[in-house]
């Protein structure tokens, strides 16, 4: 006599548990794929930033969220996870030019800073009543209409600056005196001046080979390649081998002012007329 065999609805066999097991096998395989994809794509295409501090206003502010290119200026092992070394510095490498707003590790304490590159190697660099000058030639720069920055929890109106109400009445501004600055490749940009500073004046250095010279936009509010590498503090000459990337757009912008636990308050903290600005 036959005896057929049939396993009951809702009870596993063993095709049923080779079909689970091949599952899992295939989730955990795309999982890794997925993890190597982003892995390739924040090493040699685009990885995010955000920028913590006033020292690149007015381009940009406090609560900028960016990504930065990875390609530019070659790879290196500060676009590798846990800062793997690469031997010879970097991979395909190249040289920003001058205006690049560039991403790059303090060469002592190893934190993200970002700055304009002003001299590349070989420059002659120096300031004189806190105008630039590059190999012997001040670089223009003439008056610009004054720059408005909102006030909100995370940007506040710097010594250099006046509050004042916003012109549609709602909440208040800081104006700040500006200036329009173009180098001699024609990059053109506009940067803040506070006043007389103890960095308005520095003697004529020669930018070492392999090296930029970087300053921030807020030129009275930034620690950068006019003070010497300490810290926290200023970065003096910064190696080509630290680069991390290019900064390219920005992607997102808050005030300060929204509660992480009020969904809703992240699109009313929102600056929508920043995100999508190319940089």
């Amino acid at each position: 006599m036959d005896v057929k065999t049939q396993s009951l609805e809702g009870t596993p066999t063993a095709a049923d548990g080779a079909r689970t097991g091949d599952s899992w096998g295939s989730f955990a395989w795309f999982l890794v794929k997925l993890l190597a994809l982003v892995l390739v794509f924040r090493t040699f295409v685009f990885s995010p930033f955000s920028i913590p501090s006033e020292s690149m206003l007015p381009r940009l502010m406090n609560g900028d969220y960016l990504l930065a290119a990875k390609w530019p200026y070659g790879i290196s092992r500060h676009s590798l996870p846990f800062d793997l070394a690469l031997p010879g510095g970097r991979l395909l490498p190249g040289t920003p030019a001058r205006g690049d707003i560039v991403i790059f590790k303090h060469p002592i304490d190893n934190r993200d800073y970002i700055k304009r590159v002003i001299g590349l190697p070989g420059d002659r660099v120096s300031v004189m009543d806190g105008q630039l000058v590059l190999n012997g030639v001040r670089v223009p720069r003439v008056p610009a209409a004054d720059v408005l920055v909102p006030l909100s929890p995370n940007t506040g109106c710097a010594w250099g600056g006046a509050a004042e109400p916003a012109a549609e009445g709602q909440g208040e501004v800081c104006r700040y005196k500006a200036f329009r600055e173009t180098l001699p490749n024609g990059r053109s940009y506009v940067t803040l001046d506070f006043g007389p500073w103890q960095a308005d004046a520095y003697s004529e250095r020669v930018v070492p080979p392999g090296t930029l010279f970087v300053i921030g936009d807020n030129r009275d509010s930034s620690m950068d390649s006019r003070f010497p590498a300490s810290a926290g503090e200023g970065v003096g000459f910064v190696s080509q081998d630290l680069l991390v990337g290019r900064a390219a757009v920005i992607v997102w912008s808050t005030d300060g002012s929204a509660d992480w636990l009020n969904p809703v308050s992240w699109f009313a903290a929102a600056r929508w007329d920043r995100i999508g600005t190319a940089l």
